[in-house]
């Protein structure tokens, strides 16, 4: 594999005297800091076998492009990239909760869907910005041409937004977004709306709504979708009912994306879209999520032996963006940004987590997330992390 750039991956203890060098030990298991290539920003990630999978975004925030690499030595080093959207700059990073998410699913295949741009074509409804998806071609060198899955939503007033996908090891490929119905108007008609594919992304299905209809959709909140080991489809979302109502919903669907049972997991009552982004990380002891209440990040089993909600240790102003990553002896670690707000980058920080759930050592900080970005973790195999950021 080509190897376009070298990375530095930058001790965490020595990292304001800005030197590089391997993971530093704050406690057990140790964590590395990886700053995404290019400059760039909004990673996503996914390791599987030995390969770490890497989404991010660059150029302008209101019109760029998704670019995908891979590393075969846990972030010290990735591939060229291969920029996923076939039309350029039909990406768009504004907001932060409206960048690409990817996917990998049957046979290893990539799958990315995202929020198109201004420019990108074809229009949704009403002239709005559509629901993308691309998939990597058989031969992993390229991205096949981007496809719009949004057919029937209404673009009316925010628009689709929320774009996130799953997909699972029998070819079914899952792209979620959250709209209006035709015709609707406000917060409190927004739905959530699936395209399913059972083809491994080759063609979807026009798509359905999900959702309860008397919950709304949080207009320009992000979502997150996970398909467990076992096929279970896990989807994150956050409502307006009543425009006030901003509770954490999660839907589960036993049946592959045919129907699904909501459970409310947080309440929140604000009067505003507060552009929140979730997460999900598969255990052995059940599914992981994240969220965000009140300008504080929470996370919590969520199948399985329930756990009740872990905010986020210490202190710390605007907490946002949360991930999650588990290692294979069940420790979690806990990421998210601090102090950041429209055009305005801020901190990472993250906090340890044994398998029983209880913190292990101080808070890490760090500053030097850049504007409209967030943070992604994965674990390695001896059981230490990285943070992308």
């Amino acid at each position: 594999m080509t190897i376009r750039k070298r990375l530095r991956v930058l001790s965490v203890l020595a990292f304001a005297a800005i030197c590089g060098g391997g993971a530093a030990r704050i406690g057990a298991p140790p964590v590395s800091l990886v700053r995404v290539p290019d400059g760039g920003i909004q990673p996503q990630v996914v390791e599987r076998d030995g390969i770490v999978h890497l989404l991010y975004f660059t150029g302008d925030p209101g019109g760029g492009d998704l670019n995908y690499v891979r590393s075969l030595d846990y972030g010290r080093s990735f591939s060229k990239p291969i920029r996923v959207n076939s039309q350029p700059e039909s990406a768009m990073a504004t907001g932060n909760v409206r960048g690409g998410q990817l996917a990998l699913g049957a046979s290893g295949r990539i799958h990315v869907a995202w929020i198109g741009s201004g420019s990108a074509l074809p229009r949704g409804a009403s002239n709005s910005a559509p629901v993308l998806y691309a998939r990597l071609n058989d031969a992993g060198t390229a991205f096949e041409a981007q496809r719009s899955v949004s057919q029937l939503s209404w673009g009316a007033n925010v628009g689709a937004d929320g774009g996130t996908l799953a997909a699972d090891s029998m070819n079914n490929v899952y792209v979620f977004w959250h709209a209006q119905p035709p015709g609707g108007k406000g917060e409190n008609t927004r739905r959530v709306w699936l395209a399913r594919s059972s083809d491994g992304g080759r063609s979807f299905a026009k798509e359905t709504a999900v959702n309860d209809e008397t919950t709304g959709v949080c207009g320009c909140c992000g979502m997150r979708a996970l398909a467990g080991a076992d096929g279970t489809l896990h989807v994150l979302f956050r409502s307006a009912t009543d425009l006030v109502h901003r509770d954490m919903y999660l839907l589960t669907s036993n049946d592959r994306g045919r129907t699904f049972a909501p459970e409310k997991i947080s309440e929140w009552n604000i009067g505003a879209c507060v552009m929140s982004t979730e997460a999900f990380a598969q255990s052995a002891n059940g599914m992981l999520a994240a969220w965000e209440t009140e300008k504080q990040v929470y996370f919590s089993r969520v199948t399985g032996e329930r756990a009740a909600p872990i905010g986020a240790s210490g202190t710390g102003e605007n907490r946002k963006y949360p991930s999650l990553a588990v290692n294979l002896r069940g420790e979690t670690l806990f990421t998210w940004t601090e102090n950041m707000a429209w055009k305005k980058g801020g901190s990472l920080a993250w906090q340890l987590y044994d398998r029983d759930l209880k913190p292990q050592g101080p808070v890490g900080k760090m500053d030097g997330v850049p504007v409209w970005s967030l943070v992604a973790a994965f674990a390695k195999p001896d059981g230490s992390f990285a943070v992308i950021y």
